[in-house]
């Protein structure tokens, strides 16, 4: 009796699209700068990432890595929460710390208290040449004095020989981290609203203007509002509509703000649960969080202001495990990024902490796991995949100091596209697909893409493509860009560089998981 076989093939699925790109830039185009991605670090471990008798090494390296490619550093944020717990003495050299016991969600929690000394602010001479640093001064505790020591720190820092000559530079100070959560977490009681808060703004802000001798006509302003949430239009909330109503610009400090900062996460992890990478990675769920900003960003550019997420991530409380620090989350990284660009969002500082699961770096050993503070080997400095979302923005942006953007139309679930112009030419594309492809996923599926173009100009003949290559969405090292790696010991890339060169009429095929850099040539 002969027996029944049957033998399942898995074949990988390849759709087909066309997109439609112009050959000069369209009015509106969204101009770019080499500092689109930088940093908020978290101020109470600020000594870890700066160094304190030299330089942290690794830390410097892979921000040099991005001044190889734009010629220009990321801008550096220090405070965050830890901002809002900062004392000053003069009898500490750097800072003494006192930190709450670490958790299974949050492995390296915030310190509660910092008390910190001038050498805390002088070590910002380690910084890369050109950093420019917008730094936190604490109002939750409703202390002048405090304010106003703090102050003082910044500006010798500031002025000292070491930083003038590197050309370092205090572009923003900020005023309070998140006072819209201040009676959440006992800062204020609750009654607590945006009217004290301008009025409590306004004092503090005045008083730090002037210890810091900070003028119109001074390099250094100040940062708006850099609320945790927005009740955007509803003038009985806090949002920068609200704050422009109650005439905080035109108060003596007000006058001051440049640029308001949003904090914003796309998620929460506070209270544990189960994250989805898939979710995070979703194109209509990255457009959703940025998009709700449309309103607070026209407020703000109808007062001549810019508009910065001045604090963002993934999840919020550091992250979600297997989520937030992996190839996935480097995706999502980037095509939040170039999103909110065609908003109205001029730049993005990820938040990073020592040990924090969404980082784009880890700039110190790390003794105990990120995902749940279990004991591990030590794990030397390292980056994380979310790292090589901010090189291939980088890349994609380059020293042109023209660049100018658009989205490119795709009417796919899961593919974005952007094209980028200097000096009003086409000179690039990005392309991601955003599907999660996961462990025991099967055959992986592609999209092919091909090129028409639009507008005056000569249509390119060939192209130069980069790959992002990534096995899985839930990777969390062992990324390659181009075929070179950042993983490695000083933070430097290393391998042979692989780019194809194509003729543009083949078009390309982006694979499930994936994002792909052309230079059109």
């Amino acid at each position: 009796m002969w027996g029944a076989y049957f033998i399942t093939i898995i074949v990988p699925i390849v759709s087909a699209i066309e997109v439609t790109i112009p050959l000069t830039a369209p009015s509106g185009a969204a101009s770019l700068m080499g500092n689109l991605v930088s940093l908020s670090i978290e101020q109470d471990r600020w000594t870890d990432w700066a160094g304190t008798t030299e330089p942290n090494t690794f830390f410097n390296n892979v921000l040099d890595n991005f001044i190889q490619i734009t010629n220009t550093p990321p801008f550096v944020r220090i405070g965050a929460d830890s901002e809002d717990h900062t004392d000053f003495s003069y009898d500490v050299e750097y800072s003494e710390d006192i930190f709450p016991p670490p958790s299974t969600i949050r492995p390296y929690p915030e310190a509660t208290n910092i008390t910190v000394g001038q050498g805390f602010y002088t070590i910002i001479s380690h910084l890369p040449n050109g950093t420019q640093v917008h730094w936190g001064v604490n109002l939750r505790e409703n202390n002048l004095t405090v304010a106003y020591l703090e102050t003082v720190a910044l500006m010798n820092a500031f002025s000292s020989p070491a930083v003038i000559e590197k050309h370092i530079t205090l572009k923003y100070i900020e005023v309070g981290n998140e006072a819209d959560l201040y009676h959440h977490n006992n800062g204020r009681d609750s009654s607590w609203n945006v009217q004290e808060y301008v009025s409590q703004w306004e004092e503090f802000a005045y008083n730090i203007s002037t210890t810091a001798n900070i003028s119109k006509s001074c390099y250094t302003k100040l940062i708006g509002a850099a609320f945790a949430e927005s009740s955007h239009n509803n003038l009985s909330g806090f949002s920068p509509q609200a704050i422009f109503n109650l005439g905080i610009l035109e108060s003596p400090a007000g006058q001051l703000i440049e640029t308001i900062s949003q904090h914003h996460y796309s998620g929460s992890f506070c209270t544990g649960g189960g994250a989805v990478l898939q979710d995070l990675m979703t194109k209509s769920y990255i457009r959703g969080n940025i998009s709700m900003f449309s309103p607070d960003i026209e407020a703000t550019s109808a007062r001549g202001l810019n508009y910065i997420l001045g604090e963002t991530n993934s999840m919020s409380c550091h992250g979600a495990p297997n989520v937030s620090n992996t190839a996935g989350a480097a995706l999502w990284l980037l095509d939040y990024t170039l999103y909110a660009t065609q908003v109205g969002i001029s730049r993005l500082h990820f938040h990073d902490g020592i040990g924090y699961k969404y980082n784009l770096i880890q700039p110190m050993t790390l003794n105990y796991s990120i995902l749940d503070g279990s004991p591990i080997a030590p794990l030397a400095p390292h980056i994380q995949p979310a790292y090589y979302a901010a090189i291939i923005a980088a890349e994609a942006i380059g020293s042109s100091e023209t660049t100018q953007a658009i989205e490119i139309h795709i009417d796919e679930d899961n593919v974005s596209g952007y094209a980028f112009y200097e000096h009003g030419i086409l000179s690039k594309a990005v392309f991601i697909n955003l599907a999660a492809y996961l462990p025991d996923a099967g055959a992986r599926n592609s999209t092919h893409i091909d090129f028409s173009f639009t507008g005056p100009g000569y249509a390119p003949d060939d192209m130069c493509v980069k790959t992002l290559e990534i096995g899985y969405a839930s990777d969390t090292a062992n990324l390659t860009w181009g075929g070179q790696t950042y993983e490695t010991s000083d933070g430097r890339v290393s391998g042979p560089l692989t780019v194809d060169v194509l003729p543009t009429c083949s078009g390309l095929d982006l694979q499930e998981t994936e994002a792909i850099l052309v230079t059109f040539v």
